[in-house]
């Protein structure tokens, strides 16, 4: 069984300092005052490859060995972009799989940061397969999107920030998937302050984590195009780290509706002047659909990425409807909401 310290995340914070940046802590007063406690926005968005996942992908490459020749990964994009940029600093190779399913501008994002790509099925799980043979036949290395104790312990960092930031946060909300970023903010969080409640938020429908941790155990859930693509894909079915952090540090797991993150992506933009992905502003969906639990002071919520297809993000702050695979996301002038 693969285990974490909170050692090896300060380790981490030490290792990755010169490549991830130190990101801002922001209070919303218009969130603030939905929640009636202040509200904080995390901007992992303004890392250099606009997302947090460089954290952890730069802990993970930056301590292989100095022989290795190149690394691969799956990825709904970002951490293929943590990946890329991190082996362009060490100079090495990295080949990112990806299903169809993700958007073309996070392929491209990939490719102009010099990873190469491999767009393969429909799944996180058909993708996993290309990079399980790229490191059979090719000899790369793997570097897993969430279930690696050096990508988990990079994540984990966000939660040594926070605390340093604002010391007396009573909760903070974390964007789910794979459980990486999760586990590894919870994780850190709760070994410093166990009093603190963090809480997971993931879309209503392919949240793979939430189904796992119901089920009591990792399980496979049919994907479905989502605005929070980037926290699409599942958790695999071997996995051995982020699972049971996810389990045991979690206090609670929070869905939203996809109607639900098209209007916090507004809330976030006209509020706040912010561009983000829908997997970012899943916190502030939970905000406004009235699913938090009682608020006794501070809340943090990670902004996690801005790497979307801004065409969409147009549509979405002018009202417009959005179609994703089989549904329609009913267009909303936030003006009137």
């Amino acid at each position: 069984m693969m285990t974490i310290t909170i050692e090896d995340i300060h380790a981490a914070r030490s290792r990755i300092d010169d490549v991830a940046i130190r990101t801002p802590l922001i209070p919303s007063p218009y969130l603030s005052k939905r929640a009636g406690a202040v509200f904080l926005l995390k901007l992992e968005m303004t890392q250099p490859i606009g997302a947090f996942k460089l954290r952890g992908a730069a802990n993970a490459v930056l301590s292989l060995d100095r022989s290795t020749m190149g690394v691969t990964c799956c990825s709904t994009g970002n951490h293929g972009r943590g990946v890329a940029y991190a082996a362009a600093q060490r100079g090495i190779r990295a080949v990112v799989c990806m299903s169809q399913l993700v958007p073309d501008t996070k392929v491209k994002g990939i490719e102009d940061l010099g990873g190469e790509t491999r767009i393969v099925g429909r799944s996180q799980d058909d993708a996993l397969q290309e990079c399980l043979r790229l490191v059979e036949e090719e000899g790369l290395i793997e570097i897993s999107p969430f279930d690696d104790p050096l990508v988990i312990a990079g994540q984990g960092t966000i939660g040594l920030e926070l605390l340093d930031q604002c010391d007396d946060l009573d909760m903070v909300l974390i964007p789910l998937s794979g459980g990486g970023l999760a586990g590894g903010v919870a994780f850190a969080l709760k070994q410093i302050n166990p009093a603190i409640r963090v809480i997971g938020v993931s879309m209503e429908r392919g949240a793979a984590m939430y189904e796992s941790v119901r089920a009591g155990r990792p399980i496979e859930v049919e994907e479905f195009a989502s605005l929070a693509d980037s926290l699409g894909g599942g958790i695999g079915l071997e996995n051995r780290l982020s699972f049971p952090l996810c389990r045991e540090y979690l206090d609670d797991i929070i869905l939203v509706s996809e109607q639900e993150i098209y209007h916090a992506m507004q809330t976030i933009y006209y509020e706040d002047r912010l561009v983000c992905e829908g997997g970012s502003a899943v916190g502030i969906a939970a905000l406004e659909s009235g699913r938090l639990p009682p608020v006794k002071g501070p809340v943090a919520t990670i902004i996690t990425g801005r790497n979307l297809d801004m065409r969409i993000h147009a549509d979405i702050m002018n009202g417009r409807d959005v179609v994703l695979g089989d549904m329609v996301v009913k267009g909303r002038d936030y003006s009137s909401s």
